[in-house]
Order: C-alpha cells, then structure tokens, then sequence
C-alpha cells in the first residue's frame, strides 16, 4: 500500500471545468461561469431527484436522506446512457438516448413530472423498487450526498494519478464533481480541509475529503462499470477518497480559467 502524503498547494491551481447536475444521478451539464452565494450550494446542482419507490422524503419537512433511495449511477448504471438537459426559465427537463429525445417534462407541474416519472417506469422497469416519482424541496435544498456538501471539487492531478494505477483513462467526469481544477500535485486537495480557499472575491472553505462510491465505477460513456475506483483507491492509498467538499464562505462569480490560492494560515472560520 502506498503512503501518500498531501503536499501544501501553491496559487498555480486553475479550474479547467465547471459542472451542475440538476437532477441527482442524471447527466453533468457544463458551465463556463457560475455565481456562488454565501451559505448556499453550487447554483442548479442537485435540485431534484427520482425516488426509487417511496423514500420517506417530506417536501413541507425536508431531511437528507441515503442515496440509495433515488435513482442514482451507484445503483442504476444505465442512467449513464442519458444525456439530460434543464432549462432554469422554463423547468423543462429534456431526455435523450442514442441522440433521440425520448422524454420532455415540466417539473414544475404534475403533467410534466408524470411525463418524466413514466419513462423510467419503462427504462429501468427491471431495476425499480417501486413507482419511480420527480421530488424537490423548497428553495435552498439540495439532494447532496453528503448533508455538509455545497460545492465539491476534483483536482485532475488526482484522476491522472488514478490512470496510472488502473493503466484505463479514467473520465473526471466520473467524479460528478462541480469545479475541476489543475496545476497542482496530486491529492494536494486534501491539505485544503481547514483553510480559506479564494477564486477572485469568492471564498470557499474547505470542509472535508470526499469518499468515493460504486458511481466512479460506471463509464460516463459507455454505462459499463469497469474500472473499480474505490478498491483501486483503497489498495493504493489505504482510503477511498478524491476531491473535497467545500463551503461558500464569501459569496461572487467564479469561471474557467480562473486562479484559486489557499490561505495557509486561515482557518475556516464560518460554520455551515
């Protein structure tokens, strides 16, 4: 087993990429900027979800509830055969496979919603627990992983290093993560739990490392799992984690190309 040691960062870090993922388990949707707010989520990111039959979530009482109870790419791998779009303005989420849009809805009404639930009634008919159903909870909920999670990062130092261990390219997009980042050492990521991280006039605040699911194991482009990255991490670094979570600390725009540092010396300060 290898004893990685996470290396301090230097301001050489830059986001190459930023993701949201509107529906939980439903295909990336890039962006080339994004607006944090303070104390709230990456924008767009995980607003709704699929239950898997019912899962005890109250809209009226929201509470986070295990992943596994939603449709979600550690349980239902074909949902990687989806590319998914949603419109802000108009709610619309469309559905395409094989380049054919195979479901539109509305979801934010009944109809529209019934329109979405229906397809995967059909899609993953084998694979349901029960009556598949669209949820959301009101403004500033979000159906995270994580309770703590708000914006997550993935340095692609770190999936490089994951390459050379499988010998396979390993997609980031795996990672399902919101900002991507380069130009730092690999797992260097980890040294930023606990400090101030700034992109311009917006803060984050490193909150903790992220351990890594069966989701990293699908192919976002073929739906196969094939490379088992948690066991590969585990073997290698005797942990399962890549990128962190973070919080929004000072709220502003951030985009690709843009230069994160780390403040060694700050705490995190703020709770959340």
């Amino acid at each position: 087993m290898r004893h990685l040691k996470a290396m301090s960062t230097s301001p050489a870090a830059r986001i190459t990429a930023l993701y949201r993922y509107p529906v939980k388990g439903l295909s990336a949707e890039p962006l080339t900027t994004a607006t944090l707010t303070a104390g709230e989520h990456f924008p767009g990111d995980r607003l709704f979800a699929i239950e898997n039959g019912p899962s005890g979530f109250d809209p009226a009482n929201p509470e986070h509830q295990p992943k596994q109870k939603f449709l979600v790419l550690a349980r239902q791998a074909a949902l990687a055969k989806l590319k998914t779009r949603y419109e802000d303005d108009t709610r619309i989420l469309s559905i395409v496979a094989d380049e054919v849009e195979v479901a539109r809805g509305d979801l934010g009404t009944a109809k529209g919603r019934v329109a979405i639930e229906d397809f995967f009634r059909m899609f993953l008919a084998s694979e349901l627990a029960g009556a598949p159903k669209v949820v959301a909870g009101p403004p500033g909920f979000r159906f995270m992983d994580s309770r703590s999670g708000f914006v997550s990062i993935i340095n692609l130092a770190s999936v490089r290093a994951l390459e050379k261990e499988t010998g396979f390219p390993v997609d980031p997009i795996r990672f399902r993560a919101n900002v991507y980042i380069d130009g730092v050492p690999a797992f260097s990521e980890f040294d930023w739990v606990g400090k101030r991280i700034r992109i311009c006039e917006t803060a984050l605040t490193g909150l903790k490392r992220t351990e890594r699911c069966a989701a990293t194991t699908v192919n976002p482009a073929t739906a196969v799992r094939d490379l088992m990255i948690p066991a590969v991490l585990m073997r290698t670094y005797g942990h399962a984690d890549c990128g962190i979570y973070c919080a929004v600390a000072g709220g502003g725009p951030i985009a690709v190309g843009d230069t994160l540092t780390v403040s060694e010396g700050e705490e995190a300060g703020a709770a959340f």
